[in-house]
């Protein structure tokens, strides 16, 4: 984990390193990854990066209504989470994705997140397996509709 890289959000001083890497000197004390007081830049520069305009989109739209909810997914879900050292971007995405898939109800999110994942180059057949993952842990349901959602995402980006 060591080499893990952070080539996305360069502006930033990069934390500390994740807890407990097994490179680690043993007996060290694994500290608690934090960052500086800048969330809410480093979580739309991480939100532009994986959903571009997409994520933005449904942001603003939720701004109208519930303010302090957009600034939550913004600073917290992507200045926080989504920022974090110890996964890349592509690991990430595809972990969002089987959360999302299993929770076979979020094809909305869904979408944004398989259109992310592309974005931070993932490939669509990694995308697929993910899912086909998740018909053993969340039903054959789940995994149709996140396949049918993927399908929709990939038809709509030839480059795919």
């Amino acid at each position: 984990m060591k080499a893990q890289r952070r080539d996305f959000v360069t502006d930033v001083p990069a934390p500390p390193d994740f807890p407990h890497d097994p490179a680690d000197p043993v007996g060290t004390r694994p500290q608690v990854v934090s960052y500086g007081d800048d969330r809410r830049g480093r979580g739309l520069r991480a939100l532009a990066e994986i959903t571009g305009e997409t994520g933005e989109g449904a942001v603003a739209r939720l701004r109208d209504v519930a303010p302090d909810f957009a600034d939550w997914i913004v600073d917290f879900s992507y200045g926080d989470v989504m920022s974090r050292p110890g996964l890349d971007r592509h690991t990430r995405q595809l972990a969002t994705i089987a959360a999302l898939t299993a929770l076979g109800n979020a094809q909305p999110q869904l979408r944004v997140h398989i259109a992310g994942a592309l974005n931070v180059g993932c490939r669509p057949q990694e995308v697929v397996e993910v899912i086909l993952q998740m018909a053993v842990f969340a039903g054959f349901p789940a995994a149709i509709n996140a396949l049918n959602v993927a399908r929709e995402v990939f038809e709509q980006r030839p480059e795919t």
